[in-house]
């Protein structure tokens, strides 16, 4: 009997991912840390879903915004999580990736960041020091 390993937490899925915080969509891995957006630090957590549904893959992203830097310095270029997390359903396979549900549920008090929507607004060149 051999033991088959599903690699659940994937490159083609990080490559699908994108942070609710700031929209970036490129993260870094610190070992023993965690994985993180390398734009505002949020950090994000993989696990995967208790049902599928038929999908191939169903992975929850949880994303926290307790390590998340430079909220404070220009909230045009961010968006806070709401209790500072929030988490995402991911359903489908490498390529064919789509967003089944967020929690909390986006609305009227909080949205998330949408990828790329800061992409074209430039950040101040200078930031306040906060001791």
């Amino acid at each position: 009997m051999s033991l088959e390993v599903l690699d659940r937490h994937s490159k083609a899925l990080f490559e699908f991912l994108w942070c609710p915080v700031c929209g970036q969509e490129v993260f870094t891995h610190i070992p023993f840390e965690g994985v993180f957006c390398k734009n505002c630090n949020t950090q994000v957590e993989l696990q995967e879903s208790r049902e599928t549904r038929g999908y191939e893959e169903a992975v929850l992203a949880c994303f926290d915004t307790a390590t998340t830097w430079n909220l404070h310095i220009d909230e045009k270029l961010r968006r806070d999580l709401p209790d500072g997390s929030a988490r995402v359903k991911i359903l489908g396979a490498p390529g064919a990736y789509e967003v089944n549900w967020w929690s909390p549920e986006p609305g009227e008090d909080w949205e998330p960041v949408k990828r790329g929507e800061f992409d074209d607004v430039e950040e101040p060149e200078e930031v306040p020091h906060l001791a």
